[in-house]
């Protein structure tokens, strides 16, 4: 039999050739739109008389949120940060301040904040300088270009600290006004500064404030205060004794009481008051500004922490699950829970090699070993170079994944077969392992006599691969023990990242590397023979079933037409394989007519195997008319379902996940089922085929970044996460203790 060295070793170039893109495209591109699971951030501009001194020009983040999120006004209130946006200008142009549009006042328990729900355009005024040259671009058209970086704080009930980097072509002669209505709509609601000052007086626990001066509009009208300074008043009060508001002809007065915490003691105090929401009229001023001298003795202030404990208790939260900032030491902050991750990464390897995705390469590996039977030289250098190749493939994929995490993007375990080209990749890589295992070809025979005689030169070179082969098939599955150790090597500095992928690749080398340094185990493999051709005929047979799992799974991906271009594309590729084991000039006719064939149809067909389509509706429809038992996941309607006082049981999962395909056996069971109705557990699945933002930061939360995961959540509860090898026994255990 023979195993193939180089020429695998070219396959695999080709393979990493194929899946270079389609990583690059998981990296994040900066551009003039960020989305994340709570908002869509985009950089905007308003130039309708180009980029030219004195002409109106006008930058602005435009930030929608999700329902019932939101973030927040200059001064956030009782807790939160405001947005900050840094520009980056050409020399010539220079950003103002923003100009924060009139918020709302955001309850939040007995806590109020204050800020932005739905849609809001935080703009920022342009000033271009009269000596300003706008850079030409290669094209011969001048444009200016501006870049952002921005940081919110976005919050429902939990708080998530997100940024963004952005970037944008501003054309210098043309006018740009796509989003004039939204930074019209940001322009009435900024509120309009007034001619006379305000003043504060002081007195006791309150500050009593008076403002001049206000529009006919506003008399006699309840407005809203919204001081600029933090850590002054009272926000979450909205009437009593120590909140009240008059109006004596234009002015306007109010009594404010003072926080219980105070932390500043300003001797002047920016404000902002505003027509009440029912008040106010398309077109007209909303809100007015007016800076007033504080007078009168600040009491004394009690000591108050830097924000309150919900939202601190918030932050720690984030700030546990993101990478420390400043680099240590492997082993220096090493802990108990540390060390508990790297055992059950290295037991979670080893779990590995009992997977059906790994199982086909096992089995390769071993008939090798047969065939190397009476050299224990032979066995050590082949169980080394196997265990090299493994821990240099996963270390690699890794560096890539910690990489492209620390980029922005959001990635998990098993991320790359989230890319239909690197499935297809994949395919035709097993398509044509399969051949030569069940004889259509030899590698040996088809390679120049150059590649062979380096590959005699090199026998170890095909146990290397086999080990990166090993990994690239193994990542897609997600063993027990290894969820929580890989959820936890994202949290952690990279070096201590690093140790938990290598204890990952040392668990799935173990075995082979112990039968390569344990006499008494080579002594258990049956010696050479015949037997050997008939099993490797028999391999084959997993190799073409993998062909056909990666088949579906791009079917998830790229839909019907995309599984159909992939498999047309693979009978091409095998006819073109078995035409170059033809001889004479029958090989060249008939290759050359093979290839021109593949190519044509490549052409006409192959963009179906990399499209993207919509997925499915993620339901399964219950037996005998009933609604569907199980409904696509999202973070909305977890809430929606925990609002109506109903626990949720959610499958992550992925088309590609085999462990995932074993456990929905688990998960059909009609007795298991009926407890889930008999306790209302509404059933979610969380299909993680294709990249999903929402899902990812949904499984950070959990601790894990790949799977099958399995949780059980009651309202008010802690999720339970469940094993990843899923037992109906487990399952009920979970659903008792609701």
């Amino acid at each position: 039999m023979t195993i193939p060295r180089l020429s695998l070793a070219a396959l695999l170039a080709a393979f990493f050739a194929a899946i270079t893109p389609a990583a690059a495209q998981l990296a994040p591109k900066v551009g003039s739109v960020v989305t994340t699971p709570h908002v869509r951030a985009e950089l905007v501009a308003q130039a309708p008389e180009g980029v030219a001194p004195g002409a109106p020009v006008r930058l602005g983040l435009l930030i929608t949120h999700q329902p019932e999120w939101h973030t927040y006004w200059k001064n956030a209130g009782d807790s939160g940060l405001p947005t900050e946006l840094a520009f980056t200008l050409p020399a010539g142009l220079s950003a103002g301040d923003i100009g924060w549009p009139v918020p709302k006042k955001i309850p939040v328990g007995t806590l109020a904040n204050y800020g932005y729900e739905g849609t809001v355009l935080l703009p920022v005024p342009v000033t271009v300088a009269p000596d300003f040259k706008p850079p030409t671009s290669l094209t011969g058209t001048a444009a200016a270009y501006i870049k952002l970086k921005a940081s919110w704080l976005v919050c429902r009930k939990e708080c998530i600290p997100e940024d963004g980097e952005f970037a944008l072509s501003l054309p210098v002669q043309g006018s740009t006004a796509l989003h004039k209505a939204e930074f019209d709509a940001a322009q009435a609601a900024e509120p309009v500064a007034l001619a006379k000052p305000g003043a504060v007086e002081v007195s006791g626990n309150t500050l009593r404030i008076r403002i001049d001066g206000l529009p006919a509009a506003a008399h006699g009208k309840t407005l809203e205060f919204f001081p600029e300074t933090t850590d002054v008043i009272h926000t979450a009060a909205v009437s009593g004794k120590d909140w009240t508001q008059a109006w004596q002809g234009d002015t306007w007065t109010a009594t404010v009481p003072l926080a219980d915490q105070r932390s500043a003691s300003p001797t002047d105090m920016p404000m902002v008051v505003a027509l009440a929401e029912k008040d106010r009229r398309a077109g007209q001023p909303v809100a007015w500004r007016a800076d007033a001298p504080v007078s009168g003795t600040w009491p004394t202030r009690a000591p108050r922490a830097e924000v309150s404990p919900a939202l601190q208790a918030a932050l720690n939260a984030n700030t546990a699950s993101a990478p420390a900032s400043s680099p240590v030491a492997p082993f220096q902050q090493a802990s108990a829970s540390f060390w508990m991750a790297l055992a059950g990464a290295l037991l979670g390897g080893l779990l590995l090699n009992l997977m059906p995705c790994v199982f086909p390469v096992l089995a390769i590996k071993v008939l090798g070993f047969a065939r190397q039977a009476g050299d224990r030289g032979a066995h050590r250098r082949a169980g080394l170079a196997y265990t090299g190749g493994v821990m240099v493939s996963m270390l690699a994929l890794g560096a890539v994944m910690l990489a492209l995490r620390a980029a922005g993007s959001q990635l998990g375990w098993g991320f790359q077969l989230q890319s239909p080209a690197v499935v297809a990749a994949l395919a035709a890589l097993f398509t044509v392992i399969g051949l030569n295992l069940a004889g259509v070809f030899e590698f040996g025979s088809m390679a120049p006599s150059r590649v062979r005689s380096a590959e005699a030169k090199h026998p170890v070179l095909n146990d290397f691969l086999s080990g990166v082969l090993a990994v690239v098939i193994a990542s897609p599955c997600s063993a027990p023990f290894m969820g929580a150790s890989l959820g936890l090597a994202i949290a952690l500095p990279a070096a201590q990242a690093l140790l938990l992928f290598a204890a990952l690749g040392l668990g799935l080398a173990l075995p082979y590397l112990l039968a390569a340094f344990v006499p008494a185990v080579a002594r258990l493999l049956p010696k050479p023979g015949r037997w050997m051709q008939t099993l490797r005929r028999l391999l084959a047979f997993p190799m073409f079933a993998t062909v056909a799992w990666l088949v579906w799974v791009l079917g998830q991906q790229s839909g019907i037409d995309g599984a159909g271009a992939l498999l047309a594309l693979l009978v091409c590729l095998a006819s073109v394989v078995w035409a170059f084991t033809l001889r004479g000039r029958t090989r060249a006719i008939v290759a050359t007519l093979l290839v021109a064939i593949s190519a044509l149809l490549t052409g006409a067909i192959g963009h179906n195997v990399l499209q993207v389509v919509e997925p499915a509706p993620l339901v399964w429809a219950a037996p005998s008319g009933e609604p569907a038992r199980w409904q696509p996941w999202s973070s909305e309607r977890v809430s929606e379902l925990h609002g109506g006082g109903r626990p949720v049981f959610i499958d992550f999962t992925a088309a590609w996940c085999v462990t995932c395909q074993y456990n929905k056996r688990t998960l059909a069971d009609a007795d298991l089922l009926a407890e889930f109705d008999a306790r209302k557990v509404a059933l979610l699945r969380a299909d993680w085929t294709r990249r999903d933002p929402a899902i990812t930061a949904a499984l950070a939360a959990l601790g894990r970044n790949g799977v099958p995961v399995y949780v059980l959540q009651a309202p008010g509860k802690a999720p339970v996460v469940l094993t990843e090898i899923l037992g109906k026994d487990e399952v009920r255990a979970a659903l008792a203790a609701l």
